[in-house]
């Protein structure tokens, strides 16, 4: 964070981040360091439905990866398998080092932050108690989860209930909780879906975080453009294939 304490993005206007993004640590070449996702000739079937087919992707620590494509691509389910939650049914991947599908899955889960269409917040709770109770959970001090909310510029709603939030409120929280503490691994799923213009700083700062600390982010829209302004290199993926 800047000297000064931490950057701020407020509801009228973000203060954008001009920190050069890193494509690996400092110190280790990029082709050196092993691979926090590794998925080769990677295929999952939904239903009996081929929904992806012989993918094949590499993400190593510092790097940021976007995947553009159109609905029905298979983006989402991309990213439900590098989050461990969607079993492959061909091919091979490891994630933080784990064997998809394996035992050892559980134990990397907490190094991995996702952000997907639904905000992950619980609609009875107030923004502050949902972001206190993540950085709880998370084995970090309740006061990161006020300290997140004053960056996106949700300071002053701490205390509304997130049932009663707008939507682009919801989406500033939910990527506010991936700002706690240090996920290794930052998968994000349309992240600007519902949010203004103002907030777009936010997932900026969010990926250059991530990655000049040695981290990964995998992003996924249907908007290259946007995508290349956020990620170090953009992919395209169709009809379940990356091409």
């Amino acid at each position: 964070m800047p000297a000064g304490g931490p950057t701020r993005f407020s509801v009228s206007g973000a203060i954008p981040i001009h920190s050069k993004r890193v494509s690996h640590p400092p110190g280790q070449p990029a082709s050196s360091a092993l691979p926090l996702v590794d998925l080769v000739d990677l295929s999952v079937s939904l239903g009996g439905t081929p929904v992806l087919s012989g993918c094949r992707l590499t993400l190593r620590p510092g790097e940021s990866l976007g995947v553009a494509g159109p609905n029905g691509a298979g983006k989402s389910t991309l990213l439900g398998v590098v989050a461990t939650f969607i079993a492959p049914t061909g091919g091979s991947g490891t994630v933080l080092g784990a064997p998809l599908a394996s035992p050892r899955v559980p134990a990397v889960r907490p190094g991995i932050g996702w952000s997907g269409h639904l905000p992950a917040l619980y609609p009875d709770l107030t923004l502050g108690e949902n972001l206190t109770l993540n950085a709880q959970l998370t084995g970090y001090p309740a006061s990161q989860g006020q300290m997140v909310l004053e960056q996106v510029g949700l300071g002053a709603a701490a205390g509304i209930r997130a049932e009663r939030c707008s939507n682009g409120m919801l989406r500033r929280a939910d990527l506010a909780r991936l700002l706690i503490g240090s996920p290794r691994l930052v998968l994000l799923d349309e992240p600007d879906a519902g949010l203004d213009q103002d907030a777009a700083p936010i997932i900026d700062h969010l990926i250059r975080k991530t990655t000049t600390r040695g981290g990964a982010v995998l992003c996924v829209s249907h908007d290259a453009d946007k995508l290349s302004g956020w990620v170090d290199r953009v992919v395209e993926m169709r009809d379940g294939r990356i091409m």
